[in-house]
């Protein structure tokens, strides 16, 4: 509500100086930071004063007697040297934002409006998912019901290397180091905790590799055999790469996040997606074919100048060579095999619609919402396959580490000639995941010396250190039930264990988010599964709260109800007017709290225009915590005033559902109770 009623003052500020004055000025508004200097302030007569050769404060005067009434604003005052001070109709507000409240954001987008994409998650296939895979996938997940909720058109895309060396590696393990038969692996991945399995020996081929250099041409080969789709080894692949994936989905499905496309590096490669974009980059120039020097057999991309040069440390890029991050990107090796930036460049262009070439698609698997998630294929099967593709714009949620690759990308964009989706492509980037010291001991983890200073302990897929992210949903939900189980121990077993569920998933969802993206997580067990202070069951326990005080008031009086909803009623018709209980001063901690609730409009704007969803979080929080406070102050139960009693619910009414669609864009449900 806080930012329509923002909108339109903008609007009409914009409107009357153009109207009255014939010019136009940026029209920039801001929150004071005291309540008594209103509730919108704008500083624009400072600019407007030096295209007119006049005083601000004089021109200020002139705006706020001439400006037309703007539905919602009660008054327009001038403060300081030249600032117009904007006071909200406090009551109108209330009756709007309880109008608004509950409602499912915009309206639903049309099926041809532009299309954003969101690729997140994006774990390589090799072994089970941990902390930091689960950091990318909530804030993905997060950032596209962001958009949703804002009406943008929004496909939700997983991208999944199994062509990688990452799958390489494990197709090494069984291969060299079991050894296993491609009947022995497909049993293995048909048995549950098959992604555990890979993660120890992911670890151990690394050692294996470490031990002995001369076997990274072993390495070599498969890799080559994967992606060229030869033999065994490619087979087993396939048989990996899949039976990983479901166990990815199946963990990110229990925090409540699903896809609408599977993309698969393989089809880039089988479709021969890599080799229309190949020759595209070769006629454009774009890339080079190095004669001499250490890069000689390569294809190379020359970067602008001033482009980072950082080597990429995820997995994700592990294939990389540092010696391909110089001057110039390598895009395909010397031994004929295409770097992972090469395939993101051919996938980028499939992505906004470029590429003369199109994926085939079949369904994959039932998501824990019910939705069937798309994968591509090599083969034609389904004519009815929904249209995937063809974004507008595209959000990539991926390591700050990345960034690198991810300019090579835009740069490749850019020397084909499509600038337009160049500045389209949006590195959603975020720092990494790490681990306490104590909680990194706590794991049996030995710590360098050089790193015991240190205020986190970083974690290696290859080193097999982290925290599995199914072990830790386990832990967090066993820490809700015991506390379920004590407090409502009459209540049925399936309620309790929905309820634990609901806290478990709110507190890690919530953990994760509450930090800015470029904050470093050191993660700790005890942190993430307290339940007090900025946490996910924080916020969730003042939508109990509301529910708590109904559920007293009809249990003390039969009548509670229908008395109340009467009242309600004249509220709500105006029969019953607010604004004596929110008239200043005595009103305005009520007026404090109803501002809050009614700004979730503009703080989702916020977290959308700045990609953080952090602010997001944040907003939650500081809802709950000002409802606490609201909470013991007004004893709304004992009121003895009908009128003020029927107000006073009807403000807990809406910070409750304000709190229920906040905590449900962060992906987190508000349980009836705790």
């Amino acid at each position: 509500m806080y930012k329509a009623v923002d909108d339109r003052i903008r609007k009409a500020l914009r409107h009357h100086i153009h109207e009255r004055y014939k010019t136009d000025v940026p029209v920039v508004t801001e929150r004071p930071p005291k309540l008594a200097m209103g509730e919108v302030a704008s500083p624009l007569c400072f600019e407007l004063a030096k295209r007119l050769k006049k005083p601000p404060r004089a021109l200020a005067q002139e705006i706020a007697n001439s400006l037309k009434r703007i539905p919602g604003v009660e008054r327009v005052e001038v403060a300081g040297g030249g600032y117009l001070n904007l006071f909200f109709d406090r009551a109108a507000f209330f009756l709007a934002a309880c109008e608004e409240a509950g409602h499912e954001g915009a309206a639903v987008p049309a099926p041809n409006a532009p299309k954003v994409m969101v690729e997140h998650t994006s774990i390589n296939p090799n072994k089970a998912a941990h902390i930091g895979h689960l950091r990318n996938a909530v804030l993905g997940d997060t950032f596209g019901r962001l958009l949703r909720y804002m009406g943008r058109r929004v496909e939700v895309q997983n991208y999944i290397d199994n062509t990688g060396v990452q799958v390489a590696d494990v197709v090494l393990g069984f291969t060299h180091l079991e050894p296993k038969s491609l009947d022995e692996v497909r049993a293995l991945a048909a048995a549950p905790k098959f992604d555990y399995l890979c993660w120890d020996l992911y670890a151990r081929v690394t050692q294996f590799l470490a031990d002995d250099k001369s076997r990274l041409d072993l390495r070599s080969q498969v890799l080559k055999d994967i992606e060229e789709g030869h033999g065994d080894s490619a087979e087993m692949a396939e048989i990996i790469s899949t039976a990983i994936v479901r166990c990815h989905l199946k963990t990110v499905g229990r925090l409540g996040i699903s896809y609408d496309l599977l993309t698969r590096e393989g089809e880039i490669l089988h479709l021969k997606f890599w080799d229309a974009a190949f020759e595209l980059l070769k006629k454009s120039g774009a890339i080079q074919l190095a004669t001499s020097g250490k890069n000689a057999g390569c294809w190379v991309m020359q970067l602008p100048s001033g482009s980072e040069k950082e080597v990429p440390e995820v997995e994700a890029a592990a294939d990389e060579e540092p010696s391909e991050l110089a001057d110039a990107k390598i895009i395909v090796r010397s031994t004929g095999t295409v770097t992972y930036v090469g395939k993101d460049i051919a996938y980028h262009l499939w992505k906004f619609g470029l590429l003369s070439r199109d994926f085939y698609y079949e369904p994959f698997y039932k998501q824990w919402d019910g939705s069937e998630v798309w994968i591509t294929s090599s083969v034609a099967g389904y004519a009815d396959a929904p249209a995937f593709g063809h974004a507008s714009q595209v959000f990539n949620v991926i390591d700050s580490r990345q960034a690198y690759p991810q300019q090579v990308v835009v740069a490749g964009l850019r020397a084909l000639g499509h600038a337009e989706q160049a500045d389209n492509l949006k590195h959603f980037a975020y720092n990494v995941v790490a681990l306490t010291p104590r909680c990194a001991q706590e794991l049996g983890y030995e710590i360098p010396a050089e790193d015991a200073k240190k205020p986190y302990v970083e974690v290696s897929g290859r080193k097999g250190q982290g925290v599995k992210a199914d072990d830790l949903l386990d832990r967090l939900q066993a820490s809700a039930r015991k506390e379920t189980d004590e407090r409502h121990a009459e209540s049925p077993e399936q309620e309790r264990e929905a309820i634990a569920n609901a806290i478990a998933i709110g507190a890690l969802r919530y953990f994760l988010l509450r930090f800015t993206r470029s904050t470093i997580i050191a993660f700790d067990f005890k942190d993430a599964l307290s339940f007090e202070g900025e946490t996910g069951p924080y916020v969730q326990y003042a939508v109990v709260r509301v529910n708590g005080i109904v559920r007293k008031g009809l249990e003390a009086d039969p009548n509670f109800g229908t008395a109340n909803a009467a009242n309600l009623k004249r509220i709500e018709s105006g029969e019953i007017s607010v604004a004596k209980f929110l008239a200043a001063p005595a009103g305005d901690d009520l007026w404090e709290l109803i501002l809050l609730a009614g700004s979730l409009d503009a703080r989702v704007d916020a977290a959308v225009g700045a990609q953080e969803p952090a602010f997001l979080a944040r907003y939650a929080f500081e809802l709950a915590q000002a409802f606490n406070v609201f909470y013991h102050k007004h004893h709304i139960l004992s009121e003895e005033d009908a009128e003020k009693r029927a107000f006073l619910l009807r403000l807990s009414s809406l910070v409750r559902e304000q709190l229920v669609t906040a905590l449900g864009l962060l992906g987190i449900s508000a349980p009836d109770k705790m």
